[in-house]
């Protein structure tokens, strides 16, 4: 089987697109000429790897196998140019980003925005996603780096602790929790919750730790950030579970009291994550290290942030 590197990077995109259209423009090829490629392709091996559909293309098992290589392939292609650059090449590359609702919304952006004003040939996608996919996307190498919190299965993965996640409660002012101390989670079910949208890491988390609880039972409404969350516990259509980091910031500017969770899940570390055994392009290297700087004092200074 001969293989050459465009090839791969075509199948690629075409396979993480489920589109040829889609993933021929990413790879700067017109759909004929991407078709014609991946079935020349596909001549070479024992089976298909792709099921071309009216809606799109899908993968077959084999094409399975052969996506979780050719990322493999290309990731230590990269990283060899990386090497053989010296560590006084400019950093240039494309990273892929995979993070929990927290990191997305509170602290990644201005992390982004400091890394990537001095990297003018950096490029990022960062895109929200479940933990449990979030680990899935890095160990099969559809992501450079993973942002999660708390205690998760590490296998297949190495990580680094850049900071805590601490869990409290948002309340009214007034609310009977408000000035009631640290509480236990399941002690609050009993009033109207905000929760995130479908989809949020942090929805699934507490639906996680509490179906036997009734946490949906609680849940009024959902909605899509945490100052949005804030503006309505504030307003008093309940309350709801934030990260301090951002309970401290709206708090500074809206009427709403935060309480301590007892349970230790409230604590959790916030991590960093890459494939075992696969080594780093310098864009990635470099931005782990931006978010080490964050245990520092970098970016979030509040205790729990």
């Amino acid at each position: 089987m001969r293989v050459d590197l465009d090839d791969l990077r075509l199948f690629v995109a075409v396979a993480e697109a489920g589109n040829l259209t889609q993933g021929a423009r990413a790879a700067f090829l017109s759909p004929p000429a991407a078709s014609a490629r991946i079935r020349a392709l596909e001549a070479g091996l024992p089976q298909p790897l792709l099921v071309r559909g009216n809606r799109g293309v899908t993968l077959t098992e084999a094409g399975t196998v052969m996506l979780r290589h050719a990322r493999i392939v290309l990731r230590q292609v990269e990283a060899m140019r990386d090497e053989l650059a010296g560590e006084g090449a400019a950093e240039a590359g494309h990273l892929r980003v995979l993070a929990n609702t927290t990191a997305v919304t509170e602290f990644m952006p201005e992390v982004l925005a400091r890394f990537l004003v001095t990297r003018p040939r950096v490029t990022v996608d960062l895109q929200e996603r479940l933990t449990d996919d979030i680990l899935g996307g890095v160990r099969d190498g559809a992501a450079d780096l993973g942002i999660v919190s708390g205690d998760l299965d590490w296998s297949g993965l190495e990580r680094a602790v850049f900071s805590t996640d601490r869990l409290v409660l948002a309340a009214p002012l007034g609310h009977p929790l408000a000035a009631a101390g640290p509480v236990g989670f399941a002690e609050t079910l009993g009033f109207a919750h905000i929760g995130l949208h479908e989809g949020s890491t942090l929805l699934a988390f507490l639906r996680g730790l509490m179906a036997r609880h009734g946490y949906d039972r609680a849940l009024r409404v959902k909605v899509r950030s945490f100052e949005a969350m804030c503006r309505m516990v504030e307003g008093g259509v309940g309350i709801g579970v934030v990260p301090e980091s951002a309970g401290r910031r709206h708090a500074q500017t809206m009427r709403i009291a935060l309480v301590g969770l007892t349970e230790d899940w409230a604590l959790r570390d916030r991590c960093v994550v890459w494939r075992a055994g696969s080594p780093l392009p310098r864009p990635a290297r470099a931005l782990v290290e931006a978010l080490m700087a964050m245990r520092a004092g970098g970016v979030e200074r509040a205790e729990g942030a």
